[in-house]
């Protein structure tokens, strides 16, 4: 089956990370991400779009700083309150009843019931249509011992992470190539 180009972000199942900012007043921001990843490992660098409206794109260009929260299966229900268009300075962590976490390097807090946690520093932005790609340099990276092998990787069956699939569908199942959606 052709499709066409903009059928992409349907067909790759992408993990979702909160990334969280605060504003010049220290107000944080939570807001869901899909399009994201590791860039560069020398330098150490991570990247996502960010739509040019979006309040997390304003606080990142005011302090330059970020964290990137990984989040398991539990945040689906949290998606909608999070992704929701409140006014500038109304904390979603708030609105979502998460818990805010003092980060080890940047301003920003990273959220307690994350699974792991990325902190960086805006290395750089390229404009991209109606996105902008956002790349940090990674200052320090931490992840809940729980969720942590032996072997040094991250425990992802454990860990269950939430991805997402198309708009309002999340995948929160890969156990045996079975997908399950949640809204």
């Amino acid at each position: 089956m052709e499709l066409e180009t903009k059928a992409l972000p349907k067909l790759l199942v992408r993990p979702i990370v909160v990334i969280t900012t605060i504003s010049e007043r220290g107000i944080p921001n939570a807001a869901p991400f899909s399009m994201n990843s590791p860039v560069s490992r020398d330098p150490p660098l991570y990247g996502f779009s960010c739509n040019l409206a979006h309040d997390t794109l304003k606080n990142i260009r005011e302090n330059g700083e970020f964290v990137v929260n990984v989040v398991g299966k539990d945040f689906g229900a949290r998606m909608h309150i999070l992704e929701a268009d409140y006014p500038y300075e109304d904390n979603e962590l708030v609105h979502a009843g998460l818990t805010e976490e003092k980060a080890k390097v940047v301003k920003p807090p990273r959220i307690k019931e994350a699974i792991a946690w990325i902190e960086c520093k805006r290395e750089k932005e390229v404009e991209l249509g109606e996105h902008v790609l956002i790349v940090g340099r990674i200052l320090a990276i931490g992840v809940k011992d729980e969720f942590w092998k032996e072997t040094e990787v991250l425990d992802v069956e454990k860990a269950e992470l939430l991805c997402h699939l198309s708009g309002e569908s999340f995948v929160v199942d890969m156990k045996e190539g079975r997908y399950k959606r949640a809204k």
